[in-house]
């Protein structure tokens, strides 16, 4: 009996183990499949001119950002300030997914906080997001020249962000 004493101690300290790796996580910071693979492929009417299509294949040969928002996302309240700043230095397109949400919202969301992006395409149902991976809003993609995503932001993009990782692999990706 007194050899299978240490069973349940072994398995305390294992169970610790894993509870101490996994509270140094950083939970922003889950991989995503699809780096390194090509963006899913997407046509969508544009949200302020419907009877125009975005698709990805509009935006081969250029490196772009596609950014996940809605008008109802409290976090995309905190990060909107940082895309219109970024925006007016023109470093790269920036398409915005107005994921599950109607259009009207989305337009008067854009006309009351102002409109960073290139353009906008409507996801209402969720398709294109789901097919990018999304689980939550924000979240923000770069795509290269040839249409490989190279990565993937999950939450409000901020200064830092912007300044030590996007901007450089930008630039990167650019030349």
């Amino acid at each position: 009996m007194k050899n299978k004493a240490w069973i349940p101690f072994a398995i305390f300290i294992v169970l610790v183990a894993f509870l101490a790796i996994g509270l140094k996580l950083n939970p922003r910071e889950v991989p995503s499949p699809l780096i390194g693979k090509p963006a899913p492929a997407f046509s969508a009417p544009r949200l302020l001119a419907p009877e125009k299509l975005l698709s990805n294949v509009d935006m081969l040969g250029k490196v772009w950002m596609l950014n996940v928002w809605a008008s109802w996302c409290v976090a995309c309240r905190v990060e909107h300030p940082v895309l219109m700043a970024f925006a007016k230095t023109n470093t790269l397109p920036i398409i915005g997914l107005d994921y599950k949400d109607t259009a009207v919202d989305g337009m008067k969301w854009l006309a009351q906080h102002g409109d960073p992006y290139e353009t906008s395409v409507t996801d209402p149902d969720g398709r294109i997001g789901i097919n990018f991976g999304v689980y939550g809003v924000p979240e923000t993609f770069i795509i290269d020249k040839a249409g490989v995503i190279r990565h993937k932001h999950i939450g409000p993009v901020t200064d830092a962000a912007l300044k030590d990782i996007i901007v450089p692999m930008v630039r990167e990706l650019q030349k």
